[in-house]
């Protein structure tokens, strides 16, 4: 499938949540949302990634853990009820949103104008890099490159979107489930390079330092809350909540807790 296709297709994947929508009466006018009816609820249900690390893990109990869920927790306490944190996976997060599945997702999701028609995206509270990394010896240098090399992502991500974006014309790019496997890949050798997040470049560098490099940034990105599209009440909570944790310096403390930085700035696009 050339990129154009394939690009296309992504597009599709994306247009399924809303389709489910319409089809079990989920539309965003059926199913409108109030911070009131969270607090009737008593709890907020939150879709979370928990394979993309250090914003999405399970702790020693095989709960989900680190940055996202700590802003779904504070976000909780802020409406004052409590999270409640689902697991969802990058192809099915926003479906799972559409259909209602989840109040609202803290799932590390990238602001693009392709996900804005699906979604309502809150200000953004993270901000990362997507680059290409691997193999040390693997030549590199620039997208034309991509070609002479076995590249891998997570189906359907920001990363997916980015490697498309650049790769010639005939590129190996294998697509995984999730940043795991697409990561066990590359330790394995089954991929030279993948395109990956810089949180889990870090991660792949404490379990196997030396071994590889970064050899491309792709794009800056920025991570939004994500609320189906009407709920202008619930989403105008949502940035309040965001903006009085990066006043008050919580959301940077919570950033450098898992990430070992300060926060970056953080423009929506």
């Amino acid at each position: 499938m050339n990129r154009s296709a394939y690009v296309g297709s992504l597009r599709k994947v994306l247009a399924i949540g809303a389709i489910l929508a319409a089809c079990f009466g989920l539309t965003p006018s059926a199913k409108a949302q109030t911070v009131e009816d969270i607090k009737k609820k008593g709890e907020l249900t939150v879709g979370m990634l928990v394979d993309f690390p250090p914003f999405g893990i399970t702790d020693l109990e095989g709960k989900p853990d680190g940055f996202d869920a700590d802003v779904a927790k504070a976000l909780a306490k802020y409406f004052g009820v409590k999270a409640n944190i689902v697991p969802v996976t990058g192809p099915n997060r926003i479906p799972y949103l559409l259909t209602g599945r989840v109040d609202m997702l803290v799932a590390s999701l990238a602001i693009t104008p392709e996900r804005a028609k699906q979604v309502a995206f809150s200000d953004p509270y993270a901000g990362i890099r997507i680059v290409v990394y691997g193999k040390k010896d693997a030549a590199v240098k620039s997208p034309e490159d991509l070609k002479n090399v076995t590249v891998g992502v997570a189906r359907a991500s920001t990363q997916d979107v980015s490697v498309t974006a650049v790769a010639p014309e005939g590129t190996q790019i294998r697509r995984f489930d999730d940043d795991a496997s697409a990561v066990q890949a590359l330790l394995s050798g089954q991929v030279d390079v993948i395109g990956v997040a810089t949180p889990v470049v870090a991660e792949i560098e404490k379990v196997a330092p030396g071994r590889f490099d970064t050899k491309l940034t792709l794009r800056e990105q920025v991570h939004g809350i994500a609320l189906r599209p009407g709920q202008d009440e619930l989403l105008k909570a949502v940035n309040d909540f965001i903006a009085k944790e990066k006043a008050s310096g919580e959301l940077n403390a919570m950033y450098k807790k898992w990430l070992g930085t300060d926060l970056p700035e953080l423009k929506k696009p």
